[in-house]
């Protein structure tokens, strides 16, 4: 084996790793983000049915012992089918569209975990690396006004394009993805696209982390000059 080749095995194992540790950091989110939708939905259907109680009681009168029983009881069924229930499917692609911007990263991987197996495995590795930029790209979005130039990018290629493409590759059927047609099959067409998607949005990151660098840059040579400066200064 050459030092090419060990190369680029080392750099096929890195990207494996790093695709296992984000699929199991998708599912622990996932798993957590199940858990507080689950629990906020209790909450507010138990106070929901306690408020309603108050109300009763001040409006009407004491419920009494047997009222009280029933309360509770339609409590410890309204908790128990709420735990058991499933939380909020994940969003389609037409959801996608109006999904807050803050929130499109993570609700965009939320989709492309339901297409994973509907893919090939080279198709799989480059979804991860998508993953990751998607992670990467989210907290750029914290700030990032609906209104922004950037926004309507950011929303065109991760809600919209990203999905559509995939949509557009599972539309195909199976025996002809591995198929030429013009050149290429659909499967090396899915992997270029994929390929380019995740270079474009890891290019829009570094955009948007430009001006945090430079006002970061600004603000260390400002404090460079300041106080740098003030400790030059001889002591009179």
């Amino acid at each position: 084996m050459t030092d090419v080749d060990r190369q680029i095995a080392r750099s096929a194992e890195l990207l494996e790793r790093t695709g296992e540790r984000h699929r199991a950091g998708m599912l622990r989110r996932q798993r957590t983000d199940g858990i507080g939708q689950r629990v906020t939905r209790i909450a507010l259907a138990d106070g929901a049915i306690l408020l309603a109680t108050i109300i009763f009681a001040l409006a009407v009168g004491p419920i009494g012992l047997l009222g009280a029983v029933g309360v509770i009881g339609l409590l410890i069924v309204v908790t128990l089918a709420l735990a058991i229930l499933p939380t909020a499917p994940a969003p389609t692609p037409e959801r996608l569209r109006e999904v807050p911007l803050k929130a499109l990263p993570a609700q965009t991987e939320r989709w492309l975990a339901t297409q994973r197996a509907a893919l090939p495995a080279p198709a799989i590795t480059l979804i991860d690396q998508i993953g990751l930029r998607l992670d990467t790209l989210s907290p750029q979005l914290a700030t990032l006004g609906e209104d922004a130039p950037a926004a309507a990018d950011v929303r065109k290629l991760v809600g919209e394009q990203l999905p559509e493409f995939i949509k557009g590759y599972t539309r195909v059927p199976p025996e002809l993805r591995r198929v030429e047609r013009n050149g290429k099959t659909p499967d090396a067409q899915l992997i270029d696209g994929l390929r380019l998607i995740e270079n474009e949005i890891g290019e829009m990151t570094t955009q948007l982390a430009e001006g945090d660098l430079d006002q970061l840059a600004t603000r260390g040579r400002f404090l460079e000059i300041k106080y740098r400066g003030d400790s030059a200064d001889p002591v009179g």
